[in-house]
């Protein structure tokens, strides 16, 4: 099985934002995306709107070909936006508002109570729950338990480690694999996101068993500055072959 790639198009958003108007334009960039190859599309609104704009997922809801992944923290505006827009899969991430970016899976044990309600919410409204976790099993088995149908391994770390030499790297891949093994056995659906690029998504891809998704938006927008979107989408494809 070959990996999905979803790209995730905040950093276009962003850029958008720091002018007025909608240059570069976000929803020809996602469609692009899809033209070119990407099997999804990624947005992680947060409640600043400092990249994704609220209003901007109705839009890309209607126009998305392939598959619609919306990301981010289940506040209350969050879990509305979700609910009322309905994606094909909604990412949990435990992102403080002020944060920079994702740096941590939940805790799936201490948040329990809470995750299974927001859950239950999504299933009832038919969309595919995945949840952000750090390559821990036993997080992984109390995700299982509430009932999320995916887990998306943080692999900042991995890609942090990979940087200092490939063996650091493949030392942090094993807690991957071994929770990857335990995904496997327990039927929960593997995904896998943050700081991947192209020196180490081959590796991960290789070690992870059934690995079914990769979300990827920074380094694939600064790759393209250099290549060009739909030469970084192939790249970025021929890694997960």
């Amino acid at each position: 099985m070959i990996p999905k790639l979803s790209v995730n198009i905040n950093k276009i958003a962003l850029l958008r934002n720091s002018r007025k108007g909608d240059f570069p334009n976000l929803f020809q960039y996602a469609l692009d995306c899809e033209e070119y190859g990407a099997e999804g599309i990624t947005v992680h609104p947060r409640p600043d709107e400092r990249h994704i704009r609220y209003s901007d997922i109705p839009i890309l809801k209607e126009q998305t070909k392939t598959e619609f992944n919306i990301e981010g923290n289940p506040i209350p505006s969050f879990m509305k936006l979700v609910l009322e827009n309905k994606p094909t899969q909604c990412t949990l991430v435990p992102d403080d508002p002020n944060q920079l970016t994702s740096d941590h899976g939940w805790d799936t044990i201490k948040h329990e109570s809470f995750l299974t309600d927001i859950c239950a919410e999504l299933k009832e409204s038919g969309i595919r729950s995945a949840i952000f976790l750090d390559p821990d099993p036993k997080m992984l088995e109390n995700a299982d338990k509430i009932g999320f149908d995916r887990i998306e391994l943080y692999t900042g770390e991995y890609a942090n480690s990979f940087k200092l030499n490939m063996d650091s790297g493949l030392k942090e891949l094993e807690k991957h694999i071994e929770t990857a093994n335990l995904a496997n056995q327990l039927g929960i659906g593997i995904n896998a996101g943050h700081d991947l690029n192209l020196l180490n998504l081959n590796d991960y891809k290789n070690g992870i068993p059934n690995l079914l998704e990769v979300s990827i938006g920074h380094a694939l927008t600064v790759d393209s500055l250099y290549f060009g979107l739909k030469n970084v989408i192939s790249m970025y494809k021929r890694c997960l072959i």
